[in-house]
């Protein structure tokens, strides 16, 4: 085992298992939002575990103090109603171990799958799963700690930026949005993932086993989520496969008014303005994304032209 910066992980086996001995840790890749750690951990009945150390960013911190409390109860609860997310174990915001809290919950042996073979059975599970989410059953008030979709939209548009990312059309975009926000209600405001994408989700055998980083979890239309997800798919796959999506959650939530759906696309055409740059893609990556951005936008609002 590595000896350097081991002593912050020893000191969380400690705490969840009095007996219990840090075998080995590594950091893990990929994280943006926040820092994450796998460590094994040998507990006081010799078994080996393997398990997650979640830090969240500076950012998320300053959003909602309590975040790690907050994304231990929204897992616990979750994981109750049989959402494939990794299980929360335990929570420390005392300051101890480190100064900012974490959680730490169960390590997920499955990957992301960027190439699946069957692209229709891949977004098929993957709109199933989003729609788990929107069927989960919880008041507002159990999750009062998560912020308003709706709102936070509204609060987007009305600090734009000082320079526009006319690239994606972000001039375009903010006017579209402008002239109608806030939205009717015409579905049920539910508990939202926030960042629903292929990039959050593990694979096992061709199966969906854990939706993860539920950091932007918020509450509020479901076609918020819809609408990013139909964009993400998009980029990865194509037309085809954004059309397949759709039509598969329809078909899994039958009851949801898709009339806004538009809107909600150009709230989350709206989310890359000023970053797609930054994201460290290859210039043929860039460049494709960029093509169906515009598609993505185009089609949007001459779909809201006829609402």
């Amino acid at each position: 085992m590595q000896e350097e910066n081991a002593t912050p992980y020893k000191k969380i086996v400690t705490k969840m298992d009095a007996r219990g001995k840090l075998l080995r840790f590594w950091h893990m890749d990929g994280g943006v939002s926040a820092q994450v750690t796998a460590i094994e951990m040998e507990t006081w009945d010799n078994q080996n575990v393997k398990l997650i150390v979640r830090r969240h960013g500076i950012a998320d911190r300053q959003r909602d103090p309590h975040i790690a409390r907050h994304e231990f109860q929204l897992l616990s609860m979750l994981r109750e109603q049989g959402i494939a997310v990794a299980e929360p174990y335990f929570v420390d915001d005392s300051g101890e171990v480190f100064a900012d809290p974490y959680i730490v919950m169960s390590f997920a042996q499955g990957e992301t799958n960027v190439n699946p073979q069957q692209t229709r059975d891949y977004v098929e599970k993957l709109a199933m799963g989003l729609a788990r989410i929107h069927g989960v059953e919880c008041t507002r008030e159990e999750v009062s700690f998560l912020g308003n979709q709706q709102s936070a939209i509204a609060n987007k548009l009305e600090t734009p930026p000082v320079a526009l990312d006319e690239t994606l059309d972000e001039g375009i975009i903010r006017n579209v949005l402008n002239s109608v926000w806030p939205l009717s209600r015409t579905n049920r405001d539910c508990l939202l993932h926030g960042d629903f994408w292929p990039g959050n989700i593990l694979w096992k055998n061709g199966e969906l086993i854990a939706i993860i980083d539920w950091e932007d979890a918020a509450w509020g239309d479901p076609l918020s989520d819809v609408g990013n997800a139909r964009l993400e798919v998009l980029w990865a796959f194509g037309h085809d496969a954004m059309a397949a999506f759709t039509v598969a959650y329809t078909r899994f939530m039958p009851n949801i008014d898709m009339n806004h759906l538009p809107y909600w696309d150009l709230c989350a055409a709206l989310r890359p303005a000023s970053q797609l740059s930054h994201w460290g893609l290859g210039k043929e990556t860039e460049t494709r994304m960029r093509k169906r951005h515009s598609w993505f936008v185009r089609q949007a609002i001459e779909s809201s032209s006829l609402l």
